[in-house]
C-alpha cells in the first residue's frame, strides 16, 4: 500500500505458520510446496514486478505416538507345490523385523526362517524396502518404488534355513504426510522366495523421532519373562507331506546388496558422505541429516543452500516415471519391473 519513491526500500515482515500446514513433498504425480510471494504494482499498461521464494515445512513424525511401534513385526506364509509330476512339497516362510518404525540412518533388522520340506531346491530369497505413494484425485494413482533390496542364496532340499540381514533406511520422506489428505505415503518390507513363489509383506513406518530407549528396555524386560507352556494340537495329516525326511539347520549367505556393505557409512549419493565421527548421532535433533528422497526432492534437514544430487546406483532407484504423461494406469509393480528387465536382457 502506498507509492514507492525512487531509491532502495526494505520492508521487514513475518508470518505465523498455521499448525495445520502440511509437510513439504514433491513427487512425480503431485507435490506440496510453500512459497512467499511479493508484488510491486506499476501503472497501467506497465508490467508488475513479482518475486517468490520457496521454503520447506517439516512436521516431525514422532514414532512413539504410534501404538505398538516398539513391538516385533511378524508374518508367515505357506506354499504347497508339486514337482517331478508325482511328488509334492511344502515351503514355510516366516519373517520378523525388530521394530515397526525407523528413522533415516537406522538399520531394519530382518530375521527370516525358511523350511523347505521337499526334495527340490528353492530360488533365491529377496528382501526389499518398498515405497508406495498414493495420489488421490478423481482417479487414484499409485507410484510404487523399490528403495533398497538384498538377495540371499537359495535353500537346499530338506533344509531349515535361517537368514539374518539388515537394510539401512536411506533418506526418505516420512510415512504420514500430515496435513495433506490427497497424498498418502506407505512403506513395506517384502521378503520373497523365488521358485516356488511365496512372499510376505510387513508394513513399517518411517519417521523423524526414533523409538525411545525406555520403551525398548521395557520390551526387553518383558521378553525375558518365561511364557506359559500351552499344549499344541497335533499337526494335520495334509501338513505332513514329506515330513518324514530329517531336516538340517543351515544359515543362508547373502549374495548381493543394493546398499554399500563396506565399513564406510552408507550415503545416498556418491557425492554425499557422512563422517565416521557423526554416525553415532545420525538422525538426532542435534545432528540433522540431509534427506534427499527417491520419492521426494525436498531437503527436509538441510543446512545452507543444498541442491538435491541424484544417485548413480541403478539398484537403489527404480524406473523413473516423472517423464510420463497423465498416468491413466498405476506404474508397474516390483515383480513386473523385474520380469520386463529379464526379457530385455535375454534379447
Amino acid at each position: 500500500i502506498g507509492t514507492l519513491q525512487p531509491g532502495e526500500h526494505t520492508f521487514p515482515f513475518q508470518f505465523l505458520l498455521p499448525a495445520s500446514a502440511p509437510t513439504s513433498f514433491e513427487g512425480p504425480f503431485g507435490k506440496v510446496t510453500h512459497q512467499v510471494k511479493a508484488v510491486i504494482e506499476t501503472r497501467k499498461l506497465s508490467k508488475d514486478y513479482k518475486s517468490s521464494k520457496l521454503f520447506y515445512i517439516l512436521r516431525p513424525l514422532d514414532l512413539n505416538e504410534i501404538p505398538d511401534i516398539d513391538q516385533l513385526s511378524c508374518a508367515t506364509a505357506t506354499k504347497k507345490f508339486n514337482y517331478k509330476l508325482v511328488k509334492s512339497g511344502q515351503l514355510l516362510l516366516s519373517v520378523t523385523s525388530d521394530l515397526r518404525g525407523y528413522i533415516v540412518g537406522q538399520a531394519i533388522k530382518i530375521h527370516t526362517d525358511v523350511e523347505n520340506k521337499s526334495g527340490r531346491d528353492t530360488g533365491a530369497i529377496v528382501a526389499s524396502l518398498i515405497q508406495k505413494v498414493a495420489y488421490r484425485s478423481k482417479r487414484c494413482v499409485y507410484d510404487l518404488r523399490t528403495i533398497a533390496e538384498v538377495e540371499g542364496a537359495p535353500v537346499k532340499a530338506w533344509k531349515h534355513a535361517v537368514w539374518d540381514e539388515q537394510i539401512l533406511v536411506p533418506a526418505l520422506p516420512q510415512s504420514i504426510l500430515q496435513g495433506c489428505n490427497l497424498i498418502q505415503i506407505d512403506y513395506y518390507l517384502q521378503v520373497t522366495v523365488k521358485n516356488p513363489e511365496v512372499s510376505v509383506t510387513l508394513p513399517i513406518y518411517i519417521g523423524n523421532i526414533p523409538v525411545s530407549q525406555a520403551r525398548l528396555g521395557l520390551r526387553h524386560s518383558i521378553s525375558q519373562v518365561p511364557a506359559p507352556v500351552v499344549p499344541s494340537a497335533p499337526p494335520a495329516d495334509d501338513d505332513q507331506c514329506g515330513s518324514t525326511q530329517p531336516m538340517d539347520n543351515v544359515s543362508i549367505p547373502t549374495k548381493c546388496h543394493s546398499q554399500q556393505q563396506a565399513n564406510a557409512p552408507f550415503c545416498y549419493a556418491s557425492e554425499l558422505n557422512f563422517p565416521n565421527a557423526q554416525m553415532e548421532n545420525l538422525g538426532s535433533p542435534s545432528h540433522p541429516t540431509l534427506c534427499l528422497s527417491t520419492g521426494s526432492t525436498i531437503p527436509y534437514y538441510a543446512e545452507g543452500a543444498v541442491v538435491p544430487v541424484p544417485t548413480a546406483g541403478s539398484l537403489i532407484l527404480p524406473p523413473e516415471y516423472s517423464t510420463w504423461g497423465y498416468p491413466y494406469d498405476a506404474p508397474p509393480s516390483y515383480e513386473q519391473s523385474c520380469s520386463e528387465a529379464g526379457v530385455s536382457n535375454e534379447n
